[in-house]
């Protein structure tokens, strides 16, 4: 028996006991790790029943395992979807998604300011079976509307986007979509369901890279697509055929994060405002992004429609080259430099150096990537200690 059906549980018990059993296999209080290849059958008989009664249990492995159909139940429950379909990343779901919706001759609309190598995917490698990719002004509704024609099958964007944190109003995005006929995606690794579930403004498929937040702890590559059983149908069948899984450890360390995300996420709130806070009022820094702060672009559609603002920050130096810019990110002490975000460790890079830096200055300046801009993933340290490394690397 598991949580009580109709009854609507809070956050952090979702996050506990979601999709789990109230008793599990060996009287464990944690669900055992099945580490199964394949799933036999007692007899022929028990094989066609298998087959004819579309029984939910295990075949082979590629098709999924049971440590997976629990974290699956979680993430729905947390979301508040249907169904959810788990990947082997973040990359691995929306490229698993845009296969099995998109074929030659359609069309899909990306926000300019998604994930690049989700974009890429599609305009580099789609294009080579006849999908056609679009991409428009972020936030820009009526550019999307505009974009949209009788082949477009698609709508796209992260909110907030990274590393610019610009907010999709999800209603109105949504709105488009129904109005026009096209299904809508957004990317709300960012946000977490904690602080905005996009499928009650009528999204269709709502994507996270559980690498970040949902896991929280740095230490495995997850993805997932949440939203209607019937939706996810052939995303499911196509993630069985390519074999983008995860395994059954993996979903375990998954299903052991989530259990603290609630109150993971509690924390990455009230730092990363805090620091957002503390940032804008330091005279070394231009300008910040986070959308907590009242002088965000997007603020009032983030205060509407968010419960928090998330752990990322990203900000501009004043009067840095990049070289002085890299020297302030050498100089902090307890966040280390790397890529990803949502962790417990605070992370800290320099996207012009992290992850364009093979790219001229010229096509850098096109994805508003500048050289004295820093992006911070703020963890659940003390946040004093971080004001103060941030005050001392800025200071130094």
């Amino acid at each position: 028996m598991a949580l009580q059906q109709g009854h609507e549980y809070g956050e952090s018990t979702t996050s506990v006991h979601g999709g789990e059993s109230h008793q599990k296999a060996l009287d464990s209080i944690t669900d055992p790790i099945v580490m199964a290849s394949t799933y036999t059958f007692a007899n022929t008989q028990a094989v066609i029943d298998y087959i004819e009664q579309k029984q939910q249990r295990g075949e082979y492995g590629r098709y999924g395992n049971p440590n997976e159909a629990v974290v699956e139940r979680k993430l729905a429950a947390l979301e508040g979807g249907e169904d959810a379909v788990l990947y082997s990343s973040g990359m691995a779901a929306i490229v698993g998604v845009i296969m099995a919706k998109l074929n030659a001759g359609d069309e899909v609309v990306f926000f300019d300011e998604c994930y690049h190598r989700s974009r890429e995917f599609c305009s580099k490698h789609m294009s080579r079976f006849g999908v056609i990719t679009r991409q428009v002004e972020a936030c820009n509704y009526e550019a999307m509307e505009a974009a949209i024609n009788e082949n477009t099958r698609l709508l796209v964007s992260e909110s907030p986007t990274n590393p610019h944190l610009s907010v999709v109003d999800l209603q109105r995005f949504a709105e488009i979509g129904r109005r026009t006929g096209v299904e809508t995606l957004i990317d709300a690794t960012l946000a977490t369901p904690y602080n905005v579930k996009p499928i009650e403004y009528g999204v269709d498929y709502v994507l996270h890279s559980a690498t970040k937040y949902l896991a929280g702890h740095n230490d495995l590559l997850a993805g997932v697509i949440v939203g209607g059983k019937e939706q996810l149908a052939d995303i499911r069948y196509l993630r069985g055929i390519l074999g983008s899984i995860n395994s059954a450890h993996n979903c375990y360390l998954l299903q052991r994060g989530l259990k603290t995300f609630d109150v993971r996420m509690e924390r990455h709130n009230a730092n990363g405002m805090a620091i957002a806070t503390f940032l804008e009022s330091h005279p070394r820094v231009s300008k910040v992004y986070y959308p907590g702060l009242s002088s965000h672009r997007y603020h009032e559609v983030a205060k509407a429609q968010m419960k928090g603002y998330g752990g990322l920050i990203t900000f501009e130096v004043n009067d840095a080259d990049w070289r002085a810019t890299a020297d302030i990110v050498d100089r902090c002490q307890i966040p280390k430099i790397g890529p990803s975000l949502g962790g417990v460790e605070s992370l800290i890079e320099q996207p012009m150096v992290m992850s364009y830096y093979e790219l001229p200055a010229e096509e850098r300046a096109d994805y508003g990537i500048k050289d004295n801009m820093i992006r911070m993933a703020i963890g659940i340290e003390d946040t004093d200690d971080l004001i103060h490394d941030l005050t001392q690397a800025l200071e130094g």
